[in-house]
């Protein structure tokens, strides 16, 4: 029986329930054509269920024009009686009616899709939002009877048949013996082909239609994570939030996760990985008193090795992906196994065997999985996670039906629709020795994400670092401390560390709201920082250095016009006097040197030679010209955005013309040499900049880039021999072959580091250091670093525009800890703060000193339920260690805490200084009680 309609389109951004039942609505009719790229249209829908139909199964179905084959789709959210009431959507297409009366609206969003289509560009997600064309054509709206009795015999048949399809003889006594925990899930990406607004009503549509099959199946059990999303319902759909509690005390819905979003691992500090971590599983307890005990990112590119002690240090024992059977060229030997980390932490780890997290429930889906599990001598437990994702409504009730049938077939496995906790409680327990995975879990696959949007990127390294002293100056200038503006920041940023926005993998119109974001979180930090700044300087106009770094620094910085070496102790600052310098930078023609280095360049500004002073030998290759830029074909063969594919090393371009070469600093204090190349379409000026006392040649780069699938590298072909690279990452750093001799060194052809890279030998090393960047690849005695990308899809504008980052070469002798790579890489990312003051004269303070150079301070910040002060540090070298922790802080008693600042053990503190013992890159986090 037919339904009436009538509707009314929006355009631009969503509007309120109560809004849109006000306006104007005009009929619509079947076959009619509706929705303009991203609009939205409320659709009012009545009708009158017939007095003949009473006592049936009453349903109204839809087919709103799921038009997936033009580009585009529809998600609908029905409202009834003012509320939130379920999804409509490809795959749940029917609403219950209850009652003689039908009277209800549809929100439905017209949503452009972007297709895969290798490198073809994608169309500007931002330039369709003008368009006028409608994009759908409404098919169906009516009543209809469902039978019971027919739909059972419908869903045994299903089964019936996809049982005939599984292969025979793929049944064996391992697979009858294991055990399937079923759990319904509905993997939403934050942002990715759409904007963060679009995700919101994702979340409302899926999280609906998800409490009404629990109301219908009482046994059945939902996996949902990102606190963020439960975030965004409790703010604009507050009936689907307090839905959500109910079914969390009773069990049906099971908060996963432990982290704010689903971030991407390789990219953001370690710091951030905390923070996702400490505002996830907070909000899990404050909100539903559940704490979650698993890390779950079943789609993330790529997990560190310093992941399992962040797990450990949260109260979690498990950790979940999928992902790694994606990887190009070696699939994982296992799916459940022990993951240990840089620092010796072991962490339970499982890899669902049928290899998906958006499972249909078909039964050779199931059974398939069970066979494939590649551990069933030493546990008969794998986790299954059914349902439509990404807006398509989570499970759907023929996956129940399917689950129920599936239960306990002869020869298969036995399958049960269970919570994740129970799965991993009940695998623990009963795992037997498990094999041991040492250090990153590396994705074989998407290493472009690693460059890919460099604008965000950048902002996000900013950001981090913004934060980091707006903490640090806040809890030393004492006072009301920002915590409510600090947190909201903080999640302003943890949101776009989401694995499909700061690996840049998304369309154009998330991008323009990361950028803009971003930038507010620095605005934000800044201000905070200033304002700090300026209770503890005072007013006046001395200089007074700032140093949020955890080692005491003497470095030449700009004031105004002038050049000042400034200094300042750990984590500090200090009254400024003048100082002069023993030895200067001298620059002539085509060379630049210091007391350390000699710099020599040729008639096309490429460095000849770099001649070590104290170790009187050369850096460069012999023959070898280093700050070479290199451009390379980039057209990956399918995942445009996220993939840089192997064969591109076959073709490149070295780029050797100049366009002009100028001497900006001719010494002194610094020196400073200014080159300008252009190429295609774009423009890069970079300024060579040597300062007195400085082992680090900088490269400051200001870039107009105009090209389409090229990739842009810098290299520096150095003097020194190993077959291994070290890296850093997040607390920590991790040793990579520069060979390829086996299957995983080939596959490591571009790999993810954080503010520093070094190639050393024997007495001798060359560190390459980025403000901005984290794409490296060091093969042979040839270290790159990827500066770069030009993807069309699914951004067609992806990276073209303006760019500004920093890389720098600093060669050293000895290793790379005593050289103190580690703490030239953190100030080349945090520049020395001068501001104006009056203070007096000789004052300086730090707030946290440590006497061990392998110990690093990472953050100086406000408890979180209380006014201790949280530090948290360290071990960088991989070493034990015995440091004394000195604070200026007043702290009556200390405790060593988790990363939720719960406290673990008392530590004794005598006049302010702490003694610690670190075990290789062991985390510690300090409670200081005032």
């Amino acid at each position: 029986m037919q339904l009436e309609l009538s509707a009314m389109s929006v355009r631009g951004e969503p509007i309120e329930y109560a809004d849109a039942i006000r306006r104007e609505f005009t009929p619509i009719e079947i076959g009619h054509r509706w929705g303009p790229p991203w609009s939205t249209t409320w659709f009012h829908v009545t009708g009158r269920v017939p007095d003949s139909w009473s006592g049936k199964r009453v349903v109204a179905e839809f087919d709103l024009g799921f038009a997936g084959s033009t580009g585009f789709t529809c998600e609908a959210l029905a409202w009834r009686g003012g509320r939130p009431w379920r999804g409509v959507d490809p795959n749940h297409r029917w609403l219950p009616i209850e009652g003689a009366e039908v009277d209800f609206y549809l929100e439905a969003a017209a949503n452009p899709v972007t297709f895969f289509a290798g490198s073809e560009p994608s169309p500007s997600m931002i330039a369709l939002r003008d368009s006028p064309e409608p994009a759908f054509t409404l098919r169906k709206a009516e009543l209809l009877i469902r039978d019971e009795r027919s739909l059972a015999l419908a869903h045994d048949r299903k089964v019936l048949a996809e049982l005939a399809q599984v292969p025979e003889g793929v049944h064996s006594d391992a697979t009858a013996k294991h055990h399937v925990h079923a759990v319904g899930h509905a993997h939403i990406d934050t942002a990715w082909l759409w904007p963060l607004r679009e995700t919101r009503r994702k979340c409302a549509r899926t999280f609906s239609t998800q409490l009404g099959l629990m109301d219908q199946y009482p046994d059945y059990r939902f996996a949902c994570s990102q606190p963020v999303h439960y975030q965004w319902m409790k703010d604009s759909y507050p009936t689907i939030f307090e839905g959500i509690k109910r079914k969390v005390a009773s069990g049906q819905w099971e908060p996963v996760g432990s982290m704010w979003v689903e971030p991407d691992c390789n990219l953001p500090s370690g710091e951030a990985l905390v923070r996702q971590i400490l505002h996830g599983k907070r909000y899990f307890i404050q909100e539903f008193g559940y704490e979650t005990h698993e890390v779950w990112l079943p789609d993330v590119f790529g997990y560190p090795a310093s992941l399992p002690q962040l797990i450990a240090l949260s109260g979690a024992t498990s950790f979940l992906t999928q992902k790694l059977s994606w990887n190009d060229t070696n699939k994982p030997a296992h799916h459940t196994f022990m993951w240990e980390g840089i620092d010796g932490t072991r962490i339970f780890t499982h890899f669902p065997p049928a290899d998906t997290y958006n499972g249909d429930f078909s039964a050779a889906e199931v059974v398939g999985g069970a066979v494939r599990f590649k551990d069933h001598d030493r546990s008969s437990h794998s986790l299954y996670l059914f349902g439509w994702g990404d807006g398509g409504g989570g499970p759907q009730a023929d996956m129940i039906e399917s689950a129920h049938r599936v239960r306990n077939l002869e020869g298969g496995p036995h399958v049960e629709l269970s919570r994740a906790a129970d799965f991993f409680q009940a695998a623990m327990a009963e795992a037997h020795d498990l094999t041991t995975w040492v250090g990153e879990l590396y994705f074989e696959l998407h290493r472009g994400t690693y460059t890919s949007q460099a604008r965000t990127k950048r902002l996000n390294r900013r950001a981090e670092q913004a934060l980091r002293e707006a903490e640090t100056w806040s809890v030393a200038a004492r006072g009301a401390y920002p915590a409510a503006e600090l947190e909201a920041a903080w999640k302003q940023l943890l949101v776009n560390q989401f694995h499909d926005i700061l690996p840049g993998s998304s369309i154009d119109w998330v991008y323009e709201e990361a950028e803009r974001d971003l930038a507010a979180v620095i605005e934000a930090a800044d201000s905070i920082t200033a304002a700090a700044q300026a209770r503890l300087a005072g007013s006046g106009e001395q200089l007074i250095a700032f140093n949020v770094s955890s080692h005491p620094r003497r470095e030449v910085v700009e004031v105004g016009d002038r050049l000042l070496l400034a200094e300042a102790p750990a984590c500090g600052w200090a009254m400024q006097v003048s100082q002069a310098v023993a030895h200067e930078v001298a620059v002539s023609d085509g060379q630049m040197e210091n007391e350390h280095l000699r710099v020599r360049w040729d008639g096309q500004g490429l460095l000849t030679s770099i001649w070590d002073k104290e170790a009187a030998r050369e850096v460069l290759s012999a023959g070898a010209r280093g700050n070479l830029l290199q451009l390379h074909g980039d057209s990956p063969a399918r995942w445009d955005a996220w993939d840089i594919d192997a064969d591109y090393m076959k073709n490149r371009v070295d780029l050797v013309d100049l366009s002009s070469q100028k001497v900006e600093v001719a010494g002194g204090l610094r020196g400073a040499v200014r080159f300008t190349r252009e190429f295609g379409s774009s423009r890069l000026t970079q300024r060579m900049v040597l300062d007195a006392g400085s082992r680090v040649l900088r490269f400051e780069c200001e870039m107009d880039w105009h090209e389409r699938h090229k990739l842009l590298k810098v290299a520096f072909p150095v003097a020194v021999h190993s077959p291994r690279a070290t890296y850093e990452i997040q607390f920590g750093h991790v040793e990579r072959s520069t060979h390829s001799n086996t299957s995983w060194d080939q596959a490591r052809f571009e790999v993810c580091g954080h503010r520093w890279a070094d190639l050393g030998e024997a007495g001798y090393g060359v560190a390459l250091l980025n403000d901005c960047k984290y794409g490296y690849d060091i093969h042979g005695s040839v270290m790159r670093l990827s500066l770069l990308r030009a993807p069309t899809h699914p951004d067609p504008t992806a990276d073209q525009g303006r760019h500004e980052f920093t890389y720098a070469l600093m060669p050293h002798p000895g290793d790379f800890r005593e050289a103190g790579v580690i703490a030239a890489a953190e100030d080349l990312n945090s520049p020395l703060r001068v501001v104006r003051g009056s203070l007096p004269a000789g004052t300086r303070r730090s707030l946290v000193e440590v006497d061990a150079p392998q110990v690093v301070v990472e953050a100086i910040k406000r408890a979180e339920d209380s006014d201790a002060t949280i530090v948290r540090l360290y071990e960088s070298w991989g070493g034990r260690c015995t440091t004394r922790v000195r604070t200026t802080l007043p702290v009556t008693r200390a405790f060593l805490c988790d990363l939720l600042e719960r406290e673990t053990e008392e530590i004794h503190v005598n006049e302010g200084v702490i003694v610690l013992e670190l075990k290789p890159f062991k985390i510690l986090t300090l409670k200081l009680q005032p």
